[in-house]
């Protein structure tokens, strides 16, 4: 927020107990509250920011559009594609601006990589395969991430790094038309390691997943839960003229720090490409905070100049409906077609 105070000022903060809300008051200097209901109703609070764990989503997204409110959900936007329509609709209804967080569109790497593809580096794009690793959805976890292991919270190894990734995807090569996958769950439970306790294990931790894009790209991507001892993310762009590869040390795209290399026509090796200074902002923070920064710069830039290019509820809504297509493929073990 300091790196954006031109445009924005924290009003007010609210957490789930009195204890923290009072904390959070004195390290901010906010006013603090123990409920949604109290910040929302605040006469000084403009845009709602929703960053609570996915089931409380519904309940203080919808309060905060019935009370007028813009909101700004982290992603996923719902838990569930009922959930995430309905959510849509009404704030279409309300009339509302609206953020989702798929702020990996905002690295400076991904918006180079971008620009390269449309300036022709790669010539057609033919293909694209990517290999991750989702760090949670292991053996062993702690108390305060084993929420993430009942599939029935929302918050999985496709909800999250997967589709954090796809909507990057498809933010340099266009949305999917076809769809096939398997998501495999091979183990059944996990230990807590700080409570000594076994819970079950009901989210998948493994995704294998094929389709094609508009434009008829083939897409192969395969994510495992936890850590591999070899690369964790290794994405590659394969084009007419030449290609283009992203890693990372972790699958979620949205929070970690990327490194693009690319070649062309006679070079017979990929070498590092190095982001211009331009795409970066002297004023925002590097890496994820960066990435967050310059979501919330471009929506100020929408408020201001009346345009629409910050992903909003409507674009979440396209993205759960890619997450049930994928679902349905691997349950039904039948290709998905998207409209």
């Amino acid at each position: 927020m300091k790196a954006l105070s031109d445009d924005y000022e924290l009003r007010a903060v609210s957490t789930s107990r009195q204890t923290t809300a009072k904390e959070a008051e004195k390290k901010f200097g906010v006013p603090g509250f123990d409920n949604h209901l109290d910040l929302i109703n605040h006469p000084g609070v403009d845009l709602v920011v929703v960053t609570v764990k996915v089931p409380y989503h519904h309940e203080i997204i919808s309060a905060a559009l019935d009370a007028g409110k813009m909101v700004f959900s982290e992603w996923p936007l719902a838990n569930g594609l009922d959930e995430a329509e309905e959510l849509t609709k009404r704030a279409e209804a309300s009339g509302v601006r609206t953020i989702v967080g798929l702020q990996a569109r905002y690295s400076p790497v991904i918006r180079y990589a971008r620009d390269l593809i449309l300036e022709g580096y790669i010539g057609d794009v033919l293909g694209t395969t990517l290999v991750g690793s989702g760090m949670g959805w292991t053996g062993v976890t702690d108390h305060l991430n084993s929420y993430v292991y009942d599939k029935a919270n929302g918050v999985t190894l496709l909800s999250v790094p997967i589709m954090h990734t796809f909507d990057t995807l498809q933010y340099l090569l266009g949305d999917f038309s076809t769809v096939s996958a398997e998501l495999v769950s091979n183990q059944t439970e996990a230990l807590v390691a700080d409570t000594n306790t076994i819970i079950p294990f009901t989210s998948p931790n493994h995704a294998s997943i094929m389709g094609t894009l508009t434009r008829g790209t083939a897409v192969s991507v395969f994510y495992r839960g936890g850590i591999s001892r070899g690369e964790n993310m290794r994405w590659e762009i394969n084009g007419t003229k030449g290609d283009l590869v992203i890693t990372a040390p972790s699958g979620h795209t949205q929070l970690a720090e990327l490194k693009l290399q690319g070649g062309r026509n006679q070079e017979n090796r990929v070498e590092d490409l190095f982001v211009p200074e331009s795409y970066f902002r002297n004023h925002l923070p590097t890496g994820m905070p960066g990435n967050t920064a310059r979501i919330y710069e471009q929506f100020a830039k929408d408020l201001r100049e009346g345009t629409y290019i910050t992903p909003d509820f409507a674009h979440a809504l396209r993205q759960h409906k890619l997450l049930s297509a994928i679902e349905t493929a691997s349950l039904t073990g039948m290709r998905q077609q998207l409209s």
